[in-house]
């Protein structure tokens, strides 16, 4: 049975909206928990800050974090984690890397690119390296090895990517699909499929949606996907490459009313994920 892990982080986040994914994601995973059926598994992570410490804020703290989640998913289960900052998907996508090798795949849906290293960082916040550290770039501390592979990472519906993440899509760092092919739910499912994948992490960064729709995340970042688009571009993915586990991280409210609006993300995210059946 997939299980739900819980991880309210928000250390890697260095905004003003922080302080308000520890509870959000926490009312998150509940809602998770009851539209999926299942239990969730409360990851503990520090509450306190520490310094910036090689270009990372929070270092210290995050790697202690880490090996919190890291014990947490000793599982053999599927995952469907729920941040958090989306630092909280490293440890998930490096124990699928492990478990799966090579032949995995990223889908990572996010307004942002998440392709920083700590040299190029602006704010030092570990959320906006994520995916390049996944990539194997950056501290040798945060760098993931054995690494997903470039060719095997397909960033869809970016739209606010600052200058030096710009230059890693230029370099074919990684897949990219801007939201106006992401829409679509066969372009999405295709550039997934072209990435000679066996199988499939998914991550939703819930900013990829527009805020005329869902406005609760950090970085509220105009033009972005529908829920429905979100939910056709993950279908489609799943019909072309087994889903293996999946996050959903950044949200920033804790409004049940608000939250409501994501139940066919979490439906559609459970069904690949095999929750319930």
């Amino acid at each position: 049975m997939p299980e739900i892990h819980s991880v309210p982080q928000r250390q890697g986040a260095v905004v003003a909206r922080a302080e308000v994914l520890p509870s959000s994601g926490r009312a998150l995973a509940k809602l998770a928990g009851e539209v999926l059926g299942a239990d969730v598994r409360a990851v503990p992570v520090g509450e306190q800050e520490s310094p910036v410490v090689d270009g990372i804020a929070n270092r210290a703290v995050l790697l202690e974090n880490r090996a919190a989640q890291r014990a947490a998913l000793k599982t053999r289960s599927k995952v469907l984690t729920i941040g958090g900052d989306c630092g909280v998907e490293f440890e998930p996508v490096r124990a699928a890397r492990e478990r799966y090798g090579r032949t995995l795949g990223v889908a990572w849906f996010d307004a942002h690119g998440d392709l920083h290293t700590p040299a190029t960082s602006p704010s030092g916040a570990f959320h906006g390296m994520v995916l390049r550290a996944l990539l194997g770039d950056g501290d040798p501390d945060f760098a993931a090895a054995p690494r997903i592979g470039g060719n095997k990472a397909v960033l869809l519906g970016a739209r606010s990517m600052e200058p030096a993440e710009r230059e890693q899509v230029w370099r074919g760092t990684v897949r990219y699909l801007p939201v106006h092919a992401a829409r679509r739910s066969g372009m999405a499912g295709s550039a997934v499929l072209e990435t000679d994948s066996d199988e499939v992490y998914l991550h939703v960064d819930l900013d990829v949606l527009d805020p005329a729709e869902f406005d609760g995340v950090g970085f509220p970042t105009p033009n972005g996907l529908t829920v429905a688009e979100l939910v056709g571009s993950i279908r489609a993915i799943a019909a072309a490459i087994p889903v293996i586990g999946a996050g959903i991280t950044e949200c920033a409210t804790d409004d049940p009313e608000a939250l409501r609006v994501l139940v066919p993300l979490l439906e559609a995210v459970g069904t690949c994920l095999g929750f319930g059946s």
